[in-house]
């Protein structure tokens, strides 16, 4: 796969399908982005680009974007994004965590271009931003709804990566599906990969045999809902809406809406008032929504989701507030107590209630 998604950037260079830059590079302001899977996968990726597109149909004329799919994390990142500043980008956007590196490397090459690494936190250089959304406000209003709508108690979670991110996601969803249903047990798979339909389609068929009947992801394709359409069973769509699965088996879905940011983002370095950031926004700004609430999850589960959704948005509930322990039992939040930013963008524990370990 590695050898194989690094044909398809290389290829996609050296054809200039995903589109070159003016000669001057500013005239119009080109803007590239870099992505980890591609626009089809429904998902991740999928929003990413409805952004670019969004930032296409503002700026008009005014603004030429370019992206390449299927880059991997690593050498290849940098050598993608060298050849996009050589075609003449005066911005670039990189959409996936593992590109941290490859990003800042490069923007210290190139001093005079603009980056924004998404889900990252490695600003090595003041031309370099990091953005990322609250994605654990979504995980909140799914758990309440998983906690509620499992029979069997067992609700599989196919995790990607061991990182902050993808485990505040794990003890958000778990939290609220325990209060509802003090019963329900989370199974989670770790897969090591933010996109292979293979292995997430397999990850859901071990979360199925062992008795899971919801299936959440946070990984990229849409695999893991055939597998759970083809057992009759719930899922959750991810980064998009997958609307196209409903209403079996998504359920509802948590939709990253990158556009206001990029446009934001993208007018600011066009203006000459970009300045280094680190940007971390969710319901009340718009970056995290709760796709449509199918008619398969019941009138009354679908009012608490949506008054927890409208609570959040209005900034009158946190997903993280005590009281919390930690998976060993001690005390990590009070009664009402608020998780700070930085334990929760650094998390690498689970909570009380989740049964096995992070690996390393």
């Amino acid at each position: 796969m590695r050898t194989f998604t690094k044909l398809l950037a290389t290829a996609a260079l050296a054809t200039g399908i995903a589109g070159a830059a003016a000669a001057d590079g500013h005239d119009p302001f080109n803007v590239g982005f870099v992505y980890i899977g591609t626009p089809g996968d429904y998902g991740w990726t999928y929003e990413h680009d409805q952004g670019r597109l969004a930032v296409e149909e503002h700026f008009g004329d005014a603004v030429e974007t370019s992206f390449i799919e299927n880059v991997p994390e690593g050498p290849d990142a940098e050598r993608v994004m060298t050849q996009m500043i050589l075609n003449g980008a005066d911005m670039i956007f990189t959409t996936s965590f593992g590109y941290g590196e490859a990003t800042n490397a490069v923007a210290g090459q190139f001093p005079d271009v603009v980056f924004e690494h998404a889900t990252g936190y490695l600003r090595e250089h003041p031309n370099v931003s990091t953005y990322s959304a609250r994605f654990y406000e979504g995980r909140a209003v799914i758990g309440h709804i998983a906690g509620q709508m499992t029979e069997s108690n067992i609700v599989g979670y196919i995790a990607s990566y061991p990182i902050p991110e993808v485990i505040r996601g794990i003890n958000s969803a778990y939290l609220h599906a325990r209060e509802v249903n003090p019963d329900v047990e989370f199974r989670v798979v770790w897969v090591y990969t933010w996109f292979d339909p293979a292995v997430e389609g397999d990850a859901a068929q071990a979360l199925i045999d062992a008795g899971a009947d919801v299936i959440m992801q946070h990984t990229d394709s849409t695999a893991p809902q055939a597998v759970a359409e083809e057992a009759g069973i719930l899922s959750f769509g991810q980064a998009s809406d997958m609307i196209q699965f409903a209403p079996a088996p998504r359920i509802a879905s948590i939709i990253d809406d990158w556009a206001p940011y990029y446009i934001r983002r993208v007018g600011e370095a066009m203006e000459g008032t970009w300045e280094q950031s680190d940007t971390w926004e969710g319901m009340p700004e718009g970056m995290v929504v709760i796709g449509e609430m199918t008619e398969t999850i019941p009138e009354e589960i679908r009012a608490s989701a949506q008054g927890m959704i409208d609570a959040i948005s209005a900034g009158e509930y946190h997903p993280f507030t005590g009281p919390i322990n930690r998976q060993d039992g001690t005390a990590w939040l009070a009664e009402g107590e608020v998780a700070d930013d930085g334990t929760l963008a650094g998390m690498d524990f689970y909570i009380e209630g989740i049964t096995g370990e992070i690996p390393n």
